[in-house]
């Protein structure tokens, strides 16, 4: 019963914008997490990002010294994908799953900090692609990361999953995101998620609009 109300009382204060928020710095970096994952331990993503970027810093330390400055912050949430770049913010976005998620190594953590600050870079140093030269973009921090894996321990699975993007078409490697549809389907994961009967699941997936959806939980792309 105490598990049933706790996953309710989060669920509920995720509904209501009232973010479980942690702030320290890492390794020289402002970070935020915001943890609206009652399966997901807070303590857990601040080590798993230490230990990334001190991967970054270690085997790239000229990418590290430059990630410092383009950064202003790394924030950690649930997102429709591994990582993202916030230029308004000139923040790193991680994605809450993907950091705790054991199937994925703190090479590949490090991999996707790494790809988001390439993304920086050119912003700021005033690049502005154009929406159809978004896969040229895409290209330039996927080759920041064949060199990252080509240094660091365990860099094959990195290794592999650049090269196929960069081998991969313009719309392939830069798609389209329908934002909506990802918020809904990162909705619908959360939901499962939660310790409570099968029965209330379905009662709350009906009342959010959710109910006809295929879950697709933690897609990390």
């Amino acid at each position: 019963m105490l598990g049933l109300l706790k996953s309710l009382k989060h669920w509920l204060m995720r509904r209501a914008g009232k973010w479980l928020t942690t702030r320290r710095d890492v390794k020289g970096l402002p970070t935020t997490v915001l943890n609206t994952r009652p399966d997901v331990d807070t303590e857990r993503v601040f080590v798993r990002l230490n230990a990334a970027l001190g991967l970054i810093e270690r085997y790239t330390p000229y990418y590290y010294r430059r990630l410092r400055r383009d950064f202003s912050q790394i924030v950690v949430q649930r997102y429709a994908c591994r990582g993202a770049y916030l230029p308004d913010r000139h923040a790193c976005l991680v994605e809450l799953t993907f950091a705790v998620n054991p199937a994925f190594s703190e090479a590949q953590i490090a991999a996707t900090i790494l790809h988001e600050a390439m993304h920086a870079r050119l912003h700021r140093a005033g690049v502005s692609l154009r929406t159809s030269d978004r896969a040229r973009e895409e290209r330039f921090c996927r080759r920041a990361e064949v060199e990252f894996a080509g240094l660091v321990p365990g860099g094959k699975v990195v290794l592999e999953r650049a090269l196929a993007s960069l081998d991969a078409s313009d719309s392939d490697i830069a798609p389209v995101i329908d934002e909506d549809l990802a918020r809904r389907r990162v909705a619908k994961a959360d939901l499962e998620s939660l310790r409570i009967p099968r029965w209330l699941k379905r009662t709350l997936a009906r009342v959010r609009g959710l109910d006809a959806m295929d879950s697709d939980p933690d897609r990390a792309a």
